[in-house]
């Protein structure tokens, strides 16, 4: 029997996913769904009709017609304020994202210290290209995500259940100790949804800081204010996937909206922690021109030229296997774009060994940063600055 440790440090040297196989008798799944129900601490971010002096208007949104006598809020009815699907729960159900519960009136956490996928990736795999470039972070996971991209390369973990996997629990202080054993840097919540996993993350960042660790969080945007401004306090840098800009696209092919999405952007650059955007391009599907250019227009009229954003290759994966890889010349027209409107760092992702992997000065237009593929081959820069022409370059770097 091997120790938590010895688990996690394994884990990471492995890249290995925890409980690999989703092949598990009905009676397993059965005992470990009773398991988790039974240990899964209380949620953050809820409210219920079992609150003293709480109303039906309490989950139902403003100016909606309300049924007299629809239900009493007995059993409590809970309403998760985590994210913008705003899940109403009865007792035993749980959100959209299969993480949250109502349990006898009370939200709990199904996924609190349960990661089901523990990596070292290089910190330009998520991408960050502008955040201590050329570190290794801890990155981890757990099972759920709100939303339902028919596109998703992590479909195994984040439309899965917890119970799905047969995950150990890990305190927050068991994973910060193993990524201090990996001298890991950065502290990366990835893969799934973080924001499903906000408490574990919160626990975990804290703990990290006082290690002296950095916390990065790669998210789809699609959460509330108040838990993204605590995330915002919590997080050295936020990449968010901004899937398109298009509120039917949001719709129909990832089951959720585009303007919480933009809120979160915008939030995000207003708080000063370090922001990147990525737009994964999938054919067919968002990559028209007028998408193309309201999603640029936006970014320059509402973040700024300084924001990194990744116009990154889709591969078939999920349930988009009939569509083809995006071709390069789509993002090579995504980039030129977006830097004729003022955008001073636009890449392309995906794609080894573009030259639109490279950071370049946004002065006199040398390479301070070279890339092959997801590592760091040439860094020409010097405290933070063009090591050619003495330009800063947006961006941390120590």
């Amino acid at each position: 029997m091997i120790s938590r440790r010895e688990f996690l440090i394994s884990a990471a040297q492995l890249g290995s996913t925890v409980g690999a196989t989703l092949a598990l008798s009905h009676a397993a799944v059965f005992d470990r769904t009773a398991d988790l129900i039974r240990t899964a601490p209380k949620a953050r971010f809820w409210i219920s009709t079992g609150f003293p002096g709480s109303s039906c208007l309490t989950c139902h949104q403003p100016g909606e017609k309300l049924r007299a006598g629809a239900h009493d809020g007995r059993p409590a009815i809970v309403k998760c304020l985590l994210c913008a699907q705003g899940c109403v729960l009865k007792s035993g159900e749980r959100g959209k994202c299969r993480a949250r519960m109502n349990v006898n009136g009370e939200l709990r956490s199904l996924v609190y210290g349960r990661p089901v996928s523990i990596h070292v990736d290089p910190i330009e795999k998520k991408p960050f290209y502008h955040f201590l470039p050329g570190s290794d972070a801890f990155s981890f996971a757990t099972a759920g995500c709100p939303l339902r991209c028919k596109f998703c390369q992590n479909w195994e973990i984040s439309q899965s259940r917890p119970e799905d996997f047969d995950a150990p629990f890990v305190q927050p202080a068991e994973m910060v100790s193993a990524a201090s054993a990996k001298r890991s840097p950065i502290m990366a919540f990835t893969y799934n949804e973080p924001t499903v996993f906000m408490e574990y993350l919160a626990d975990t960042a804290v703990l990290a800081k006082k290690q002296k660790l950095r916390s990065v969080m790669i998210s789809c945007g699609f959460m509330n204010s108040e838990p993204l401004a605590e995330m915002c306090r919590l997080l050295d840098a936020i990449k968010i996937d901004l899937k398109g800009y298009s509120p039917d696209f949001y719709r129909n092919v990832c089951g959720a909206e585009l303007q919480p999405v933009l809120n979160s952007i915008r939030q995000i650059a207003k708080s000063g922690v370090h922001l990147e955007v990525v737009n994964l391009v999938v054919p067919t599907l968002n990559d028209s021109e007028k998408m193309l250019r309201g999603l640029v227009d936006w970014i320059v009229g509402e973040i700024g030229l300084d924001v990194p954003i990744h116009f990154t290759r889709f591969h078939p994966d999920y349930q988009l296997l009939n569509l083809p890889p995006t071709p390069v010349a789509t993002l090579e027209r995504f980039r030129n774009f977006a830097m004729s409107k003022g955008l001073r760092y636009a890449y392309i992702g995906n794609v080894p060994n573009h030259p639109g992997n490279h950071t370049y000065c946004p002065q006199c237009g040398k390479a301070v940063i070279e890339r092959n593929s997801i590592f760091v081959t040439a860094l020409n820069m010097e405290r933070g600055s063009c090591k050619f022409c003495g330009k800063a370059i947006a961006g941390v770097w120590t």
